[in-house]
């Protein structure tokens, strides 16, 4: 499949699910050629050792929100798999899972805002982690500037974006966001860091 191709692709999954979706071009640099792997390829990987050694990497940790809907109110989930993909065009990454069932309200409102938690906010992650209840009860937050997506209270930075790509990865989905606006609120803020299955902190 070429850019065109992966392009409108990724134009009629955001439509089919109600998303907001732009014609402005994006150009795109060459991709490699790729194939898919067979199975009698696959490494016979056990579940339980591929999150014990891929546990080693730390990461920061973030909160994905997205603006009110037609249930009534935001949207939002606990989210480690953020990064900067791109600075021209500012584009930025974050990795979901295909059960979540947040997902398709963010992918309804088209855009969404990443809130990058500071040391303190373990709790507030906790929160935003679990399934079924009011992530919002008693959290404190405002509109971000462009997409009106939550902006957490207390969060050294945030990054507000419009949905620009999904592509599939395995029981996951890759999302690509266009950053319209961002700031930090704390130059000197400790991240929240995330190892092992436990929350820690970076020590200077």
């Amino acid at each position: 499949m070429g850019h065109a191709g992966m392009a409108a692709t990724a134009v009629r999954y955001l439509r089919s699910v109600g998303a907001r979706t732009t014609t402005a071009p994006v150009e795109a640099l060459p991709r490699p050629q790729l194939r898919a792997v067979g199975d009698d390829e696959r490494a016979p990987l056990d579940r339980g050792e591929f999150r014990r050694v891929l546990g080693n990497f730390a990461t920061g940790v973030t909160v994905i929100t997205s603006p009110p809907d037609e249930d009534g109110g935001p949207a939002g989930f606990a989210c480690q798999s953020f990064a900067s993909l791109s600075l021209d065009p500012p584009l930025v990454s974050f990795m979901v899972a295909r059960t979540s069932t947040t997902w398709p309200r963010i992918a309804r409102a088209g855009v969404f805002c990443v809130n990058i938690l500071g040391a303190d906010q373990g709790e507030l992650c906790r929160g935003f982690a679990v399934s079924g209840a009011d992530k919002f009860a008693g959290v404190a937050y405002d509109a971000a500037p462009v997409s009106g997506s939550p902006r957490l209270t207390g969060a050294p930075a945030w990054v507000d974006c419009t949905i620009q790509a999904v592509h599939t990865g395995g029981d996951h989905l890759i999302v690509v966001g266009r950053v319209d606006a961002l700031g930090a609120t704390e130059d000197d803020a400790d991240p929240l860091l995330f190892h092992r299955g436990t929350f820690g902190r970076f020590t200077r």
